[in-house]
């Protein structure tokens, strides 16, 4: 006898017990292999065999612990749970009622120092979570700090110093012909401000404040175009003819156009003959520009 020195008794022919154990002993197991095969304590087998109910933990138990014992030597589970149920309602067995002996298996639970450290470990990561959220805080005050003082405004302006502002000219832009050349100059809103043959020498300044200048030329690179008194490269290379071309001062100085090294002459004689083609060239821009 085993796990309890269970009192001897010899099971009641026809019961419950007796019908488990004659179906363990026909399959040739022990009591141990039942119990591994079913995990119930084993001595808790040895009450179901001798038909000792009484001691076993409760009347759920009983019909668990003897279901359990029946499915593992193979008769039949329903029945065996039927039969517990009849004895233990005609009483001749009584239950008594406590809790179930086992414990938990002593490895499978954390060790008292475990848990100390465990709780030691969480404690730790909430104190550094809370300074670090502290510190965090008066951190960024300190970062924002020197921002709003004004003395650290004063020594930034002092190190940058603002860009010197480029002095502004009058803006004054003039059209010059070297040759015989058609042009056409308008505003933004297309109101045409000169259209027409300009004959060599012949100049045309665009009017103060005129709203985005632009120009329609058959022949840019005989025209001289001035900003202020200072030719500017021309608006093209006369191979073909340029239309809604900027011609203001600023549409110029966007365009980079480099300044070149001045001339003795930058005025073509009166009397210089426009080069061949010309007029074939001007009358047939003139019908693509109207």
């Amino acid at each position: 006898m085993s796990d309890g020195e269970l009192p001897a008794q010899a099971p009641t022919p026809g019961s419950v017990g007796a019908r488990l154990r004659a179906a363990r002993e026909a399959q040739g197991l022990s009591l141990a292999e039942v119990a591994a095969r079913t995990r119930v304590t084993q001595r808790f087998l040895e009450a179901l065999e001798m038909d000792r109910l009484d001691l076993l933990p409760s009347p759920t138990y009983a019909s668990g612990f003897a279901r359990a014992y029946a499915r593992a030597v193979g008769i039949d589970q329903a029945d065996v749970g039927r039969a517990i149920r009849g004895e233990l309602a005609r009483g001749a067995m009584p239950l008594r009622q406590h809790h179930i002996e086992e414990i938990a298996d002593p490895s499978r639970a954390p060790s008292r120092g475990l848990v100390i450290v465990a709780a030691g470990l969480a404690l730790a990561v909430l104190v550094l979570g809370v300074l670090w959220l502290s510190t965090g805080m008066f951190r960024g005050t300190a970062e924002q700090a020197p921002e709003a003082t004004p003395s650290a405004q004063v020594a930034s302006s002092k190190e940058v110093p603002p860009p010197a502002p480029t002095p502004a000219g009058t803006g004054k832009v003039v059209l010059t012909a070297r040759t015989e050349v058609w042009m056409r100059v308008y505003d933004g809103a297309k109101q045409r401000l000169f259209e027409g043959t300009m004959q060599p020498g012949q100049s045309f300044e665009v009017p103060a404040g005129t709203d985005r200048p632009m120009i329609n030329v058959g022949r840019p690179d005989q025209l001289t175009v001035t900003v202020d008194g200072r030719e500017v490269a021309p608006l093209g290379d006369g191979k073909r003819a340029i239309r809604d071309v900027g011609i203001s001062a600023e549409a110029l100085a966007a365009r980079g156009l480099p300044a070149p090294a001045p001339s003795a002459s930058a005025t073509p004689p009166a009397t210089a003959a426009a080069p061949p083609g010309d007029a074939r060239q001007l009358a047939a821009f003139r019908d693509v520009a109207r």
